[in-house]
């Protein structure tokens, strides 16, 4: 990867930079031009000053060239146009050169790259056809009544969460195998399925910390069916009136992250000791995803639309903290139910 494409990774995910710095060489090419696709094909799905239907043009070509199955170049000049941010600009004015990085990696990676793609672009298209018929932004309704577009049923919710972040653990497993650990003894099929659900645990905090967000943008993650059971409706979700219905509600949400970050917790912790590096990449975000778990659940509903969030402090502590145990497997394994320790100490604050 050229030191320009870098320099861009690092300007569009600062977090996500400091967990491929520590990732051995051997896997940091192909998960950091995987990473560098799909935050291209993310910041296309995002521009909501486009047309949905341009949009999903725009992801099919993109697409199609990651796969190979097509080599007209791309010509995203509009769209970086529209980018309020210079890195995500920079991001769809270079896609020609991110590309061209794929015919660098070997038949094995390019294949898992290949797929995690497809998979993610597939996820971004369905969310575009799902909620496309909310508008942009200008015209948008703004009355609190507004219709708000939902999820139907636990299924769609987890298949949205495989799409967009499960098979990111899936392809970071293999990829991670095949290059650092091929003759490790593991249960493999528990290990890829702890891998999934660390990576699905991830997705369903960044939803449940998001959530007044979505509700003010019209999109509601959490399926109906679920709502429904609890008397509850989207555009009623966060009134103050209902937070004795709510809460309840969301902390089952909350309970079902925190398992799947357990289970990226059990990964962490599955892998070789001796790949230290890529036990502290795996490490840093379920233990920040645990601390968000903690700050949401003692959160009521004002809280939550003020927006919680992990602070850089408390994020550069557990950084620190996993460094100075990496190596002590006693204190290491501690540290998840450090974390669950610290859920009970919000509550006891909140």
């Amino acid at each position: 990867m050229t030191a320009a494409l870098q320099e861009l990774l690092k300007q569009t995910s600062r977090s996500f930079y400091l967990t491929l710095r520590v990732l051995p060489g051997a896997v940091r090419p192909q998960i950091g031009l995987a990473y560098l696709l799909a935050r291209t094909t993310d910041t296309i799905a995002d521009t909501e000053l486009l047309p949905v239907a341009q949009r999903l043009e725009a992801l099919q070509k993109l697409r199609e060239r990651i796969l190979g199955l097509n080599s007209t170049p791309l010509a995203f000049r509009e769209l970086a146009l529209q980018q309020g941010s210079p890195a995500e600009r920079v991001l769809l004015e270079k896609v020609e050169d991110s590309l061209a990085l794929l015919k660098t990696l070997s038949a094995a990676d390019l294949k898992w790259v290949r797929e995690v793609l497809n998979t993610i672009t597939g996820g971004q298209e369905l969310d575009l056809r799902r909620f496309g018929s909310l508008g942009t932004p200008e015209n948008r309704p703004t009355s609190h009544a507004q219709k708000i577009i939902a999820l139907q049923t636990a299924a769609e919710l987890d298949d949205y969460t495989y799409r967009v972040a499960g098979c990111v653990g899936e392809f970071w497993t293999k990829i991670c195998r095949a290059h650092l650990f091929p003759n490790a003894r593991l249960d493999e099929h528990q290990f890829i399925m702890d891998g999934i659900r660390f990576g699905k645990g991830l997705q369903l905090v960044n939803i449940l910390r998001d959530l007044p967000t979505d509700l003010k943008n019209g999109r509601c993650y959490l399926p109906t069916q679920r709502l429904e059971e609890a008397k509850l409706l989207p555009e009623t979700l966060l009134s103050p009136a209902n937070e004795g219905r709510f809460l309840p509600f969301y902390h089952d949400y909350l309970d079902q992250a925190e398992s799947h970050l357990r289970a990226g917790w059990a990964y962490t912790n599955t892998l070789p000791f001796g790949q230290f590096r890529v036990r502290l990449a795996c490490a840093w975000p379920v233990l920040i995803g645990a601390r968000t778990v903690a700050k949401l659940r003692a959160a009521n509903v004002a809280d939550l639309q003020a927006r919680v969030k992990v602070s850089r402090s408390e994020v550069k502590g557990i950084l620190l903290w996993s460094l100075l145990v990496c190596a002590v497997p006693f204190l290491w394994r501690r540290q998840f139910p450090e974390a669950a320790k610290a859920i009970a100490s919000d509550r006891e604050l909140a």
